[in-house]
């Protein structure tokens, strides 16, 4: 593979949805350097991407949407375990097995929120999308899309803490000013949102 510097994979614990690897690399100098890496995939998936050439999978989706009757931007609030608290996001999950992202996208927006998919932008939407480069190779693809319907907590599974938030643009703009915890790239959409509103999606 071109500038494949990973040497050595080796496995150092392996979870349901979350698996921790350690890579035997050369630096720029030639030097053998180990680096930890949190990964969603398993051994084989990752020893295949490394080593063999193989096509990278896309671990999950996040959601831009714009609830079509209200005109204002979908956010969460959401408690996550690491934090011990709540923290404001995008609506987002895993794509399960071979789930198409289509299908992804309007699974986790039912299921978070009780929104229903209306259309897709898909010259916005982003694939292969990187929030934590140096920690983990898990990626996602940005979706820009509208929705409909009304807010509910009827989907949720036993684990999911989730209040969901339809926010005009000056709510959004009160957010940001607030001190609250909040995730980075909901806090990069919101801004966007605050500045363009519908325009945006």
């Amino acid at each position: 593979m071109k500038n494949n510097r990973i040497k050595k994979l080796t496995a150092l614990a392996e979870t349901k949805f979350l698996n921790l690897y350690d890579a035997e690399y050369e630096n720029k100098k030639g030097k053998t350097k180990h680096w930890i890496i949190a990964s969603r995939k398993n051994f084989e998936t990752l020893k295949g991407q490394y080593f063999e050439g193989k096509e990278e999978k896309m671990d999950a989706v996040i959601i831009a949407a714009l609830h079509v009757e209200s005109k204002k931007i979908v956010c969460i609030r959401q408690f996550r375990v690491p934090l011990n608290d709540y923290v404001y996001e995008l609506p987002a999950g895993l794509i399960d097995g071979n789930e198409s992202m289509e299908v992804s996208v309007e699974r986790e927006l039912k299921e978070e929120t009780g929104l229903k998919l209306v259309s897709i932008n898909y010259e916005k939407t982003k694939k292969g999308v990187y929030a934590t480069a140096g920690m983990s190779d898990e990626s996602a693809a940005i979706v820009f899309c509208t929705c409909e319907g009304n807010i509910s907590k009827e989907y949720l599974e036993e684990d999911e803490d989730i209040e969901t938030i339809l926010l005009s643009q000056q709510e959004a703009k009160d957010l940001l000013k607030s001190d609250v915890k909040i995730d980075m790239r909901a806090f990069i959409m919101l801004h966007a949102f605050a500045e363009l509103g519908e325009k945006l999606f």
